[in-house]
């Protein structure tokens, strides 16, 4: 009897493998979908409780309404950034095949502004062959200026996909606020660990989610749009585009926009625009610099309980090998990572000491 009894828990612990792993697999074309629509519903899963209590534990206006603020707050802007980066590269791309925009000719002005000391630096490290380094920094700016203008087309001919993708994300965010505590309870019972165990961890995924997409986007957001101020003023073509691009890179910490305006404050310096070049390192490095240097800290690190490399590293490295979908699973599987470890030299200790 209880041969058979463990020969069917065994068939029955396949079985649910098995169609957990199939599951996956069909959902996989929608991963992006679902992975955004979860991250959206935990964060806003504080707003769909307030809003059950003003409405009298009226759970589909409160999460219909919560699903409006969500597309006003998030989905719409994001948007807008996002078909104003296509757009905007499209342009840069269109000038520099229209020879108005040429990367190479920046680099020689540099090289030739430098010391004679550098360029003898230069042409013993084989860096010395300027109509090579000119094609190879053009080419490099145009691939990146060409994948954003493919972006627009491809958007274009997918428009029913991608209406279909990002209707599916609505309708799965609508039931995820709305249910989103009971599905939390479901997992939560469902997980094979000790009690204490499941509350630390999930406790901690819920605040390294939220801390990590909240944190990072706002300081994002704010270093971006003072970055993309400065060129403006400083009278930069493109300035927005590179706004978006320095916001975007901001979501790596501590060297993330520096990656933009360092090398345009270097060329200033060197063809002489010194006013243009100590004006804008001292205001990113000042200004900007504070923002990642206080906010992130707070809004993020705070929250985590992570060192600042730990987060840059997995962030780095979630990137590489997920997309945008990493800076959010980086830090989280280095958060869970420290978090189990954590758990188990507390287990041994506790259990070395018998209590």
């Amino acid at each position: 009897m209880d041969g058979n009894k463990s020969l069917h828990q065994t068939s029955f612990y396949l079985l649910l493998l098995a169609v957990s792993v199939a599951l996956c697999f069909i959902l996989a074309p929608f991963f992006n979908t679902i992975f955004w629509g979860s991250i959206l519903a935990l964060i806003f899963q504080p707003v769909q409780r307030r809003l059950l209590v003003r409405f009298g534990r009226r759970r589909n206006l409160a999460a219909f309404t919560t699903l409006l603020l969500c597309i006003v707050i998030v989905i719409l802007p994001l948007t807008l950034v996002a078909g104003t980066l296509v757009q905007q590269g499209t342009l840069v791309y269109d000038q520099m095949k229209s020879g108005d925009l040429n990367f190479g000719n920046y680099f020689d002005h540099v090289l030739h502004a430098l010391p004679l000391s550098a360029q003898h630096i230069l042409d013993q490290i084989g860096l010395n062959d300027i109509s090579d380094l000119q094609q190879k920094l053009t080419a490099g700016a145009a691939q990146i200026s060409q994948f954003l203008a493919g972006q627009a087309l491809s958007i274009g001919q997918n428009t029913l996909q991608f209406l279909i993708s990002f209707g599916v994300m609505l309708y799965l965010l609508f039931f995820l606020v709305r249910d989103g505590r009971e599905i939390s309870r479901l997992i939560r019972e469902a997980i094979p660990l000790d009690e204490n165990h499941k509350q630390h961890l999930l406790r901690k995924f819920a605040t390294v989610v939220r801390a990590t997409v909240k944190g990072n986007v706002a300081v994002a957001l704010v270093q971006g749009g003072l970055g993309g101020i400065a060129f403006w003023v400083i009278g930069i073509q493109g300035a927005l585009l590179w706004g978006v691009m320095m916001a975007f890179l901001s979501l790596l910490p501590a060297i993330g926009a520096a990656l933009i305006w360092g090398p345009v404050a270097i060329y200033f310096l060197l063809t002489g625009a010194l006013a243009k070049g100590l004006g804008l390192i001292a205001f990113c490095a000042i200004v900007i610099g504070t923002v990642d240097n206080v906010l992130r800290p707070i809004l993020v690190g705070k929250d985590t309980k992570m060192p600042d490399w730990v987060v840059l590293i997995s962030t780095l490295g979630g990137m590489a090998l997920l997309g945008i979908n990493g800076f959010v699973i980086g830090p989280l599987v280095a958060a869970l990572f420290m978090s189990c470890w954590d758990l188990f030299t507390r287990d041994k200790h506790d259990a070395s000491t018998g209590k």
